[in-house]
């Protein structure tokens, strides 16, 4: 299994069990998020409930929450929105610390393609959710999430530069 870690917080965003889609030249990964009921058990002892009693609050479980996969999976924060001059900001600080920890050729990538990738995420920016990792570190990778138009479940979106690959 793989797991993909933000650079610059150490903290585990994403895995291979997530397949993901390359945008803007590989600087943006896509992933499809699902909303899953976490702790429902429907436990069926076939007993006719209507024999049992009225039926009040039977089956419910106040257990039962429900959750989008991959933000339970990695525990992410969620984060103030953001308009277009924190994001701008972000971003310029974001390259400036994550630069200096890349390889040269990713460096290149990064200067090269980073603001098409910028472009691509100005416009949305009005519909994110903004997420970071479970330290929420200040000088993280923000992951971002919308619903596309009719969608039920969420999209994320991240900053693909900044993920490491590691083995687990």
């Amino acid at each position: 299994m793989l797991v993909y870690q933000d650079l610059l917080s150490g903290d585990e965003l994403l895995s291979d069990s997530f397949p993901y889609k390359e945008l803007e030249n590989g600087m943006i990964w896509e992933v499809e998020g699902k909303w899953v009921v976490q702790g429902a058990v429907d436990v069926d002892i076939g007993a006719n409930p209507s024999a049992e009693g009225d039926g009040e609050d039977e089956g419910v479980d106040d257990q039962a929450v429900k959750v989008v996969d991959i933000v339970d999976t990695f525990r992410l924060q969620e984060q103030p929105a953001m308009d277009k001059k924190q994001f701008i900001a972000y971003i310029k600080k974001f390259i400036k610390l994550l630069t200096p920890k890349l390889e040269e050729e990713k460096q290149e990538a990064l200067k090269k393609n980073i603001e098409g990738a910028t472009k691509f995420l100005l416009p949305k920016l009005k519909d994110f959710q903004f997420f970071v990792g479970e330290s929420m570190n200040d000088e993280s990778c923000i992951v971002f999430a919308y619903y596309r138009e009719g969608a039920t479940d969420p999209t994320f979106l991240y900053l693909a530069p900044a993920l490491k690959e590691v083995k687990c």
